[in-house]
């Protein structure tokens, strides 16, 4: 029998973005433009790096985990009891990048943080995308 508050869900959005990896890496990595897409921070690409990302609701404790220039990012994401890990993984393709961002870490018993996870990362992306549009 398992204990079901071992079990670990993640959530994964990938989509299609037209617009090549380096620029998206940039709105990955450059704290000016993580704070128009997703919340205040204090982010350096550097691993072992601490940083906080800041919102009207609250803080998320991060520390970055992994850093492969223009191919992938992963970070800790800790908040509200929840530790987790977000992973985003840039792919080229003929018409630009498959981004893929999966965070993992979310017990059964966090439903509440595995929901609103679900329903935050697609606006997220949505809010990128517009923030890529505009960086020119």
């Amino acid at each position: 029998m398992t204990d079901a508050s071992t079990e670990i869900r993640s959530v994964v959005v990938e989509r299609d973005i037209a617009f090549p990896p380096e620029r998206l890496w940039r709105a990955l990595t450059q704290p000016h433009l993580i704070e128009e897409w997703l919340m205040k921070n204090d982010f350096k690409p550097d691993v072992g790096h601490d940083f906080k990302l800041s919102g009207d609701w609250g803080a998320v404790e991060c520390r970055v985990e992994a850093v492969e220039p223009i191919t992938l990012l992963s970070y800790t994401w800790a908040a509200f009891g929840l530790e987790s890990v977000v992973t985003w993984t840039l792919t080229p393709t003929n018409s630009g990048t498959r981004l893929r961002m999966e965070q993992t870490g979310f017990r059964t018993d966090q439903e509440e943080a595995y929901q609103g996870a679900q329903y935050a990362w697609p606006s997220y992306f949505t809010a990128l995308e517009a923030v890529l549009a505009k960086a020119g």
